[in-house]
């Protein structure tokens, strides 16, 4: 299946995107967070952040996290997840944490938390990272057997384009994960997303024996970005070139 770009959900939902840069709300959520007393608190894996309806507008439109429904009509809450609630605090500097109802909490000592929880949280942190350094809004990807689904801008006016699939192997080039070492696995990953009109986006985290004591460290990683589509027979036959060059002599 080849994909033909954007499918966007209505009509003009183009022209909405395009009137409403994710770049600027994002932007305006800064603010708000950073105006904000309320800070994340760490529940089962995820984080809880309790929010105003201002924030709660903005952490919507941006597609951040996930609204709880609750009992209570004057508190709002949202649930974040630990790839989200880092790089808030980390990169976008306006997220406050708070760990077991102590003080809020810095940047390293968060680091450190989130290592412990997961000793491959770093591996995937960085592909989140480089996922939204390209503009794209991530969210999990557990409903289509990946890791990652990634919007051109909000889920309510277009469909995701890409699955993506996590890897990463040491400064030697060695695989370092169980994943994907066979072709059949990578075979039922592409016909999986292709049913769904998803390609599959590879990235691979190059430099995992690197020392991931403190965040700053992530930058000596290099994450190899690879599109993986369906071998299509009647695309790649010989006498598809043989057409195509008919009737040129020279």
């Amino acid at each position: 299946m080849e994909l033909s770009g954007p499918r966007w959900k209505g009509k003009n939902f183009a022209q909405i995107a395009n009137s409403n840069p994710m770049s600027e709300i994002i932007a305006q959520l800064q603010v708000c967070l950073s105006n904000s007393e309320s800070a994340a608190l760490p529940i089962g894996t995820d984080f809880l952040l309790e929010t105003v309806p201002e924030l709660t507008k903005l952490l919507n439109r941006t597609s951040f996290g996930r609204q709880l429904t609750t009992s209570y009509d004057s508190k709002q809450y949202f649930q974040l997840s630990p790839e989200e609630t880092f790089y808030l605090h980390h990169f976008l500097k306006c997220l406050k944490v708070s760990i077991d109802n102590a003080k809020l909490i810095d940047v390293n000592d968060l680091w450190n938390f989130m290592r412990n929880r997961s000793e491959l949280f770093p591996i995937y942190y960085r592909a989140y990272v480089h996922l939204r350094s390209k503009n794209w809004i991530v969210k999990l990807g557990t409903k289509n057997g990946v890791d990652y689904v990634v919007y051109r801008h909000h889920p309510a006016l277009v469909h995701s384009e890409y699955a993506v699939v996590v890897d990463w192997e040491n400064d030697k080039g060695e695989k370092q994960s169980e994943r994907l070492r066979v072709w059949s696995d990578l075979h039922c990953a592409v016909r999986a997303c292709n049913g769904v009109a998803k390609a599959v986006l590879l990235l691979n985290v190059m430099g995992y024996e690197v020392n991931f004591s403190l965040p700053e460290l992530l930058e000596r990683t290099i994450v190899d970005e690879r599109q993986i589509t369906r071998w299509v027979p009647s695309q790649c036959r010989d006498d598809c070139k043989l057409e195509g060059n008919k009737g040129e002599h020279h």
